[in-house]
């Protein structure tokens, strides 16, 4: 599933790193953890955040991740967000919880 297809079907909103909007997600990850995401998150992941701040998207280009979602209505950080548009990650944002949208996408991606 192309991010662009979880954007419309969760209605997401898109923050920045528009670039990479036609990644392909394989997986997800949530984690608050940087070092846990850096450990365990897989190229391709979606990571399901709150954390807002630039480093997020260091971490998500290290692991070749496909896109960063932020839960609870966080809002990136303007670092953040040019970060994101310079690495083409997409920065996605749903007032959903963390439990609530990994289960959608887990059901989304196995259905």
């Amino acid at each position: 599933m192309k991010i662009l297809d979880l954007v419309t079907l969760l209605n997401l909103e898109v923050y920045g790193g528009k670039a990479g909007l036609e990644n392909e997600i394989n997986g997800g990850y949530t984690s608050d953890l940087l070092s846990d995401v850096m450990g365990n998150a897989n190229s391709g992941d979606l990571w399901i955040t709150l954390q807002t701040h630039k480093n997020v998207i260091a971490i998500a280009s290290l692991k070749d991740l496909a896109a960063v979602l932020l839960i609870n209505n966080n809002k990136p950080e303007l670092d953040m967000l040019k970060q994101a548009d310079e690495e083409g990650i997409p920065v996605l944002g749903t007032a959903m919880k963390s439990f609530e949208v990994s289960a959608k996408l887990y059901n989304l991606m196995n259905s």
